[in-house]
């Protein structure tokens, strides 16, 4: 898979870090974004896909999904142009957009991210996007973000 990789944040400094929860559940996922790969879990006895990570299928309640590579292509389900800040270090970086990002490839998971360009540019719901890897690695702990752009923008 190509990696489309972005060394610009795309949001301001100062938002609280992702880390993996303490049990561990979703560090696979944050430890595959550093990679340039992303995940999604799937159960290895129905088959079911499901995003965000749990300890069982959703379907068939089967324990430990495993992760599975897929690529970070997809389309735009739904989204928002964010104009109030949600976090104080926001307060005057807005608006910005928000999508929810459905990967066909993945059993239709969907996925919370930003879209990336002008934030006053027309979406459509249904536009293809692909997904950029936003890697911080100067933060402490180092971190990568999935962030999405429209195909062929």
């Amino acid at each position: 898979m190509s990696a489309n990789v972005s060394h610009q944040a795309y949001l301001p400094a100062g938002l609280p870090i992702p880390v993996p929860e303490a049990d561990g559940l979703s560090a696979p996922y944050w430890s595959a974004l550093r990679e340039n790969r992303l995940l999604v879990q799937r159960c290895g006895g129905c088959g079911t896909w499901q995003f965000g990570p749990e300890w069982i299928c959703h379907h068939c309640h089967r324990f430990d999904p495993a992760w599975v590579e897929v690529a970070p292509r997809g389309r735009i389900y739904s989204w928002e142009r964010a104009w109030h800040p949600v976090h104080p270090c926001l307060k005057e970086h807005g608006p910005y957009l928000v999508v929810v990002v459905e990967l066909p490839q993945a059993g239709g998971v969907r996925m919370l991210g930003n879209l990336l360009g002008d934030p006053m540019q027309a979406v459509e719901i249904g536009a293809e996007v692909e997904g950029v890897f936003e890697h911080h690695a100067q933060a402490s702990p180092p971190f990568t973000l999935m962030q999405w752009r429209c195909v062929g923008a």
